[in-house]
């Protein structure tokens, strides 16, 4: 069965919406690391080509869709949430929050959000929670592509800075390497102690 990647855009302009933005979010999983989100708004009626969920994609399309999505969507925006807030807050208030800075961010004001997920943040516009959104609406896939790279990316700064844990490998994920790096070298200044105190105590 083909998905109406555009479904969800439709019904919110049939209640008078004009502006409407998706949002996803990278990261929520890892040990390490920020949490990231993005926001997109498309041109109206336009899918971009290619664009579907993140967890579906190779890294390198990813990579490809990720420019393409910047030169044309309407407006997009990707904010982040600090390993600190993710500690101070956790990581579901930390990831709405990120959700949160990345709509507000938009040049182009959005007047509804989809929200990828069960949760929505706390926002001035209306919005919608929708489950398996990245798989069904082509404006939280496009937010879920650019989430990803964003995040990745700077995965592989880290990589660099922190070249024992290869970051560049696991990406911050509970990996058996990932696992293994901690268990040698202990945790650094970018990983989430809440997350660890599992894998530090056996």
């Amino acid at each position: 069965m083909d998905i109406d990647w555009l479904k969800y855009e439709a019904d919110a302009r049939k209640q008078g919406y004009t502006s409407i933005c998706g949002v996803d979010e990278a990261g929520r999983g890892p040990l390490a690391g920020p949490v990231c989100a993005a926001a997109v708004i498309l041109l109206e009626n336009k899918i971009i080509e290619g664009v579907n969920d993140s967890k579906k994609l190779s890294e390198k399309k990813r990579e490809q869709l990720f420019e393409k999505i910047k030169e044309e969507a309407a407006a997009y925006s990707i904010a982040f949430s600090t390993v600190e807030e993710i500690e101070e807050l956790n990581i579901l208030n930390a990831t709405m929050l990120a959700m949160k800075r990345a709509v507000e961010g938009l040049n182009i004001p959005a007047d509804y959000a989809m929200i990828d997920g069960n949760k929505t943040p706390d926002l001035a516009i209306p919005c919608e929670s929708i489950v398996k959104g990245d798989a069904n609406s082509a404006s939280i896939a496009a937010a879920s592509i650019l989430a990803k790279v964003s995040r990745d990316r700077l995965c592989y700064e880290y990589a660099k800075k922190y070249p024992e844990y290869m970051f560049d490998k696991h990406k911050g994920y509970g990996t058996k390497l990932h696992i293994e790096m901690l268990k040698k070298y202990g945790p650094c200044e970018i990983h989430r102690m809440s997350f660890l105190t599992k894998i530090l105590n056996k």
